[in-house]
């Protein structure tokens, strides 16, 4: 009989979408006739612009003509691609990046997972507490943890508290650490880094020779522009931090798939010999083993995304997203509830009634308002006392839900 990797046995009983998934089948199967709002998966709800469908098409139509078909792709992805990314997301801030550090890929929780894998299994983790599950769960398949504790954290990884006490933004740990997740715009608190964080984290980075992943999968709705929209804006960034993008948010791709990840040059770890190895080869060794590339009509598609009128498309879907999240604030707000997040962010992080848990204010919701939100627990023990709410949402939906929450807990 086959051996298994015993790690997976460690991970806690069920992903946190799956459990919420349960629930509300089991609510539905009682209640058939109910009218579900679902805001708890961040899943878009918008179509994709004309202009990128129609790259997208021709694209297509290319692979129906022997003169213009594509097989198989560089796996860093097509140079039109990488270099439409360099110019709009990168050059265009003053942030210097180069095509060939850009590795086009099926998305950033993709990205955010394999990336582990180039790292020593005895790397020492750091995550934010909440966090995207995500990269605590790849880490533990991995092996760099023991079996999850009671409250589901587990031994081997250093938490990070994000409490309303910082701002849901974590300070960096005392203790020394190989790698840390970073994720802003957050998922879930919503919470935004300044520019101030950003250079306190990468001073640490250099002082502690860490190396910081740093997931800007939002970065397009940040509404405020004193605060950075890569960690490569700041000096010195590119010598100790990895940065992931995504198309899914940005322009809708969640059933397209397409994200990329910047590995710079100068990024450097260790051997067993203390010798300086990039990080760079080594992602690339590891793409061009187990990754053929994402296909060519959605990098057709993608990099319509950044053209003038692509991007007049995305903005409009952004725009359309972010006034969900004001509504859903202020809704909230006059609910009579503590609402972070939701202003460079499309989530709501909403703190419970005094006295109510997590998952006691999702069932109370999804049996009362109807409504589908995601229990803060599910992302950590400083969630724990907080909701998260999506704002990808058709809007009159949205309206609806907030309506409904409201007079759930105000009567």
């Amino acid at each position: 009989m086959a051996r298994i990797n015993d790690h997976y046995l460690k991970l806690a009983g069920g992903y946190l979408f799956p459990e919420i998934g349960r629930r509300v089948r089991a609510f539905q199967e009682r209640n058939p006739k109910a009218d579900l709002i679902r805001l708890g998966i961040g899943d878009v709800v918008l179509p994709i612009g004309p202009s990128i469908r129609a790259a997208m098409h021709r694209a297509i139509d290319e692979l129906g003509a022997e003169e213009t078909f594509h097989g198989y792709g560089p796996e860093q992805g097509y140079d039109f691609l990488r270099e439409a990314i360099v110019q709009h997301d990168f050059k265009a801030r003053g942030v210097a990046v180069a095509p060939d550090e850009v590795f086009v890929s099926d998305g950033s929780k993709c990205d955010s997972g394999n990336i582990q894998e180039i790292f020593s299994s005895a790397a020492h983790v750091a995550v934010p507490d909440p966090v995207y599950p995500v990269y605590v769960d790849t880490n533990v398949m991995a092996g760099r943890t023991g079996p999850a504790a009671e409250d589901g954290s587990y031994p081997g990884i250093t938490y990070l508290p994000c409490t309303e006490h910082n701002h849901f933004r974590p300070a960096p740990p005392e203790q020394p650490v190989d790698l840390v997740y970073l994720c802003f715009p957050n998922n879930p608190t919503g919470a935004a880094a300044t520019r101030a964080d950003l250079e306190r984290w990468v001073a640490w980075a250099k002082q502690a020779d860490a190396v910081l992943l740093y997931d800007a999968a939002y970065e397009r709705y940040i509404r405020d522009p004193a605060l950075p929209h890569s960690i490569y804006e700041i000096p010195g960034a590119r010598e100790v931090a990895l940065e992931f993008r995504s198309y899914s948010k940005l322009a809708g791709f969640t059933g397209l798939r397409c994200g990329y990840v910047v590995v710079p040059k100068d990024v450097v770890g260790k051997d067993a010999k203390g010798n300086a190895v990039g990080l760079h080869r080594l992602w690339l060794r590891r793409q061009s083993t187990k990754f053929n590339g994402a296909s060519y009509p959605i990098q057709v598609g993608a990099a319509a995304c950044h053209a003038p009128e692509g991007a007049r498309e995305v903005a409009a879907s952004i725009d359309y997203y972010m006034e969900n999240a004001r509504l859903i604030r202020a809704g909230m707000t006059a609910a009579g509830l503590r609402v972070f997040g939701a202003e460079n962010a499309p989530y709501a992080w909403i703190a419970t009634p005094d006295g109510v848990g997590s998952w006691g204010l999702f069932d109370r919701l999804l049996h009362e308002a109807h409504v589908v939100c995601t229990p803060g627990a599910g992302f950590g023990a400083c969630g724990e006392g907080y909701l998260r709410l999506s704002a990808f949402g058709k809007r009159d939906r949205i309206e609806e839900a907030i309506a409904r929450v409201k007079k759930t807990l105000t009567g």
